[in-house]
């Protein structure tokens, strides 16, 4: 005779909707093992000069007509230093899966701030 356990959720872990890991980098717990490696890319080009003023979950409030809409947060801003000396302000996004709502903010931000959203894929 066996006897059948029942369900524990304490003896499983969960997994992410999309499969991410979260992932500790220099004392910063990051929400997927892409956007860990990605901050340390970021990180040797700050180190480099290509990039400066480099930022973290940088919260943007998306409102139209006094109204508020959504809430975007990047994971990433800096400025990127172009080989012809120009400047450029870049706003972040590390993902993995394109989902819905992130096209939905993306085209918010585009509308409202005039920011174009960089999205950095793991290739």
């Amino acid at each position: 005779m066996t006897i059948k356990q029942t369900y524990n959720p304490k003896w499983f872990k969960s997994r992410s909707k999309y499969g991410s890991k979260k992932t500790v980098l220099d004392g910063i717990t990051f929400d997927s093992k892409w956007e860990a490696e990605r901050y340390g890319q970021l990180k040797a080009m700050e180190r480099g000069g290509l990039v400066t003023e480099l930022e973290l979950q940088v919260p943007y409030v998306i409102e139209v007509n006094d109204q508020k809409i959504c809430k975007y947060i990047a994971d990433f801003r800096y400025k990127l230093e172009h080989a012809n000396g120009t400047i450029e302000d870049v706003v972040e996004d590390a993902k993995g899966v394109e989902t819905p709502e992130f096209k939905l903010k993306k085209k918010l931000m585009k509308a409202v701030f005039n920011i174009n959203i960089y999205l950095s894929r793991k290739k």
